[in-house]
This record gives C-alpha cells, structure tokens and sequence, in this order.
C-alpha cells in the first residue's frame, strides 16, 4: 500500500467579472482587498495545527508529505506575482513537499501575462489549469466571459513558451447559442493544442448562477433561451468522449480525460477518500474522518482572522456509514470503479452488509458493472450518474 500524502487546495475566491453559468463562491472584489486576503491566507497557515487541535482535529494529517498543490478560484492570477510567492514561501516553510509534487494553478485566458506564467514557473508551479470553457467568440460573449477565443489559443502557446508541460483544458457543453457544429469546432481547437488533459463538463442548470436560475423560470435574460436542451448535451457528451477518445485522451472519471500518464493526482484525492486541507475563505477539507469548511464570505472569513479565531464554519465527523456512502458515489465517478476489498479493510468485514442486494439490484438493471469484489460504473450510465449516487445515500434512509 502507498503511504500516505496530503493535498493541499488554496481557495482565491475573485474574479474580474463574475460569468453567468458560474456556480461558485467566486465574486469580483477591490484590488485593495487582495493584500489583506493573501496575508490572512498566511495566518491562517501558520495557525492550522493549534486550531485544529482546539476543534478536535487531528494536527498529525498536517505531517503527512504534501504532493498535490491546486490554487483554484476564482481566478488566482488577479493575486499578482508578489503575493502569490509570499504565499508560496509560506506553504514551503510550513508544510512538507514531496520531491515530486502536483502543483496546479487555475488561470483564465486574458488574465496571465507572460512575465506571470514565468514567475510561477519559477515558483514551481507545473500544471496549468485554463478555463476555455469554449473556442467560440458569441458562445463566450454569451455568457459574460472577458476573453476571446484568440485570448485562448494565447495563453497555452505561452505557457509552452514558458516551458509548462502539463496543460489541461476546461470545455462545457450546453453554453447559450450552442450547437453541434460549434461544440465540435472547439473540441478540435482544442485538442489541435494537444493539452495533456481535458475537462468536459455540462452546464448545470441550478439556482447557485444566475443562468441557470433564469433558465429554472424559463425567463430570456442571460441569453437563457439560447440554451440547448438536454438531448442536445446528451449528444455532446457522448460525442466528446468519443472524440477524445479518438484523439488519445483516455477518460478516467466522468468529467476527465487524460493523455497517458497525466490524470490530476491532486483531484483522484477527492474521489479516492485522500486527506486533503484547503485554505482561504470557502476551502473544504477532509481528514479521511472529518469534513470541515470555512466561511464562504470572504468578509466573514477575514473577520474571523482579524479577531484571532479560526475561519471554520462548519465541522462533521463522518459515522463509517456516511464514509462508505461516500466511498461509493465518489469512487464510482471514475472509470475504473472501486474495490469492494479496500472497503472492507477500511471499515471493517461486515460494512457493506448494508448495501449489498442494493448493490445486486443496479448491476442487475445493467447500471453497475461487477466483477467479483470489482464495481464500476455501465457506460450509459454516465449521464444519470447524480441519480444513480443518491441511489446509496437513500439505502439507510
């Protein structure tokens, strides 16, 4: 068995402009707030094993050796190059690194100068994250972004410029004014650029973004009209994931295709049940027992700091039942599935006693796929898999 290691993730929640689509806690803020955030996100650094030791937390998960760092936001870039090496500098100082470490920051086209793609890599960071979202000018127009297309294909012939090779891609399927033609268009732009790895999402269609509540009302503002039907993204995800295929990205998760060899280590953690620490107003984290978050306002989160009292705003020790509900509708997100053997030797002979006719009746509607203690997801069964999680969930409700 592998030894353990921790993820970091550090959360820089601002934007330049916040998208329509967006989901997040991201929002667009003052420069002026920047100097404070960063110097908070240090404090709260240097005090994490004397707060979770107060909260019940063990400080142990802080010793394990970091090898998977992801500055995510947001767009982490607005921080600049001197803020984010202070940063840097303090998480080398505080925490282990591994020799080989996953170092990913998030960046959106039109927001990263050349002479900052230097600077991290100088900073050691080496994998880029880009938010393309699409190669399609009235698609991006459409939904609030401040980049072009032309922004795009810019920013990852710089990052190669500046030695960077690990890029990955973000696309989505079911943008406003959408179609087949241009879905297909911006899946052979981007992967003329032959990035390491892509992320294929589908808009969501939900209350947390503007978008998506306009089109929950069946209202016109936010181009939410132009928004493609669900057969439409049905048809795009299955076409992507055949056309990456095609292309040499094998998919590894639902959302994730990878070239050999570049799958995010930083992100397996989530689904593999990894201990992983964020930071910044809005992190999660999990210990493999407990999940804690902290303050989703930055002006919540700042003020705790300020008054000397940690940023956490909510804590959950998980029961071992909630922990193997979570082994499932995270582990089978990936292609390969899970082994029912590493579940028993985490939570003991008899944990899955509970799910197991559960378990008989999907593989038997031609849901799961299992062999021996081997379950993975059916193919089709990718686009209904939000439904099929909440089928574990519901066993012992």
């Amino acid at each position: 068995m592998a030894a353990a290691t921790l993820g970091i993730y550090v959360q820089v929640p601002f934007c330049a402009s916040k998208c329509s689509f967006c989901n997040f806690s991201s929002r667009v803020e003052p420069v002026g707030l920047f100097d404070r955030y960063t110097t908070q996100l240090v404090r709260e650094l240097k005090a994490w094993a004397g707060s979770f030791a107060a909260r019940g937390i063990p400080p142990e998960t802080l010793h394990l050796p970091v090898d998977s760092l992801y500055v995510g936001g947001g767009t982490p870039t607005l921080l600049g190059e001197t803020r984010l090496a202070s940063l840097n500098c303090s998480l080398q100082e505080c925490l282990g690194w591994t020799d080989d470490v996953e170092f990913t920051f998030e960046t959106t086209p039109g927001s990263a100068t050349e002479a900052l793609l230097q600077a991290l890599g100088r900073l050691g960071v080496n994998r880029l994250s880009i938010g393309a979202q699409t190669f399609d000018d009235q698609e991006l127009r459409a939904v609030g972004r401040l980049h072009s297309v032309e922004d795009s294909l810019a920013l990852v012939r710089q990052a190669r410029e500046a030695g960077f090779q690990n890029v990955s891609l973000d696309l989505i399927a079911g943008l406003p004014y959408q179609t087949r033609e241009t879905f297909r268009r911006s899946l052979e732009i981007a992967v003329s650029l032959r990035p390491e790895h892509v992320s294929l999402y589908l808009f969501e269609i939900d209350e947390k973004s503007r978008l998506g509540r306009e089109v929950m009302q069946h209202g016109e503002r936010y181009h939410a009209a132009a928004v493609p039907g669900e057969e439409f993204m049905a048809d795009a995800y299955e076409a992507g994931c055949a056309f990456l295929a095609r292309e040499g990205y094998r998919q590894y998760e639902i959302s994730n295709f990878a070239l050999p060899g570049f799958e995010s280590r930083h992100n397996r953690k989530y689904w593999e049940l990894a201990p992983y620490v964020g930071l910044g107003a809005g992190a999660h984290s999990f210990d493999g027992v407990r999940r804690w978050s902290n303050h989703v306002s930055v002006q919540d989160y700042l003020a705790k700091l300020d008054s000397d009292r940690d940023p956490i705003d909510d804590l959950r020790t998980l029961t071992s039942t909630e922990q193997v509900e979570e082994f499932f509708f995270l582990g089978l997100r990936q292609v390969e599935g899970i082994d029912l053997g590493v579940a028993r030797t985490r939570w003991g002979a008899d944990c899955l006693r509970p799910w197991e006719s559960h378990l008989s009746r999907l593989v038997d509607e031609h849901w799961l796929i299992r062999d021996g203690d081997h379950i993975r997801l059916a193919r089709h069964a990718y686009l209904v898999s939000n439904e099929i999680f909440q089928e574990f969930v519901k066993v012992l409700s």
